[in-house]
């Protein structure tokens, strides 16, 4: 998923992304609007994750949810 495809379909998987980071809310998931590096580095901050695991995570995540 390329950067346009996140923005496009956010709607649609934020709530799954959601699921996945269970510490995301609400606003943050609005704040973040398919916006990919903000959704790292907001993984970084809740997570504690490296910048390099949180680009980890997300791939996996997509890997999972193609």
């Amino acid at each position: 998923m390329n950067k346009d495809q996140i923005e496009g379909e956010w709607k649609n998987i934020k709530g799954i992304v959601k699921e996945k980071w269970g510490k995301l809310t609400d606003n943050d998931l609005t704040e973040i609007n398919g916006q990919r590096e903000q959704l790292l580095g907001k993984l970084q901050s809740l997570y504690g994750y490296s910048k390099e695991q949180a680009e980890k995570e997300w791939k996996d995540f997509q890997n999972k949810h193609r």
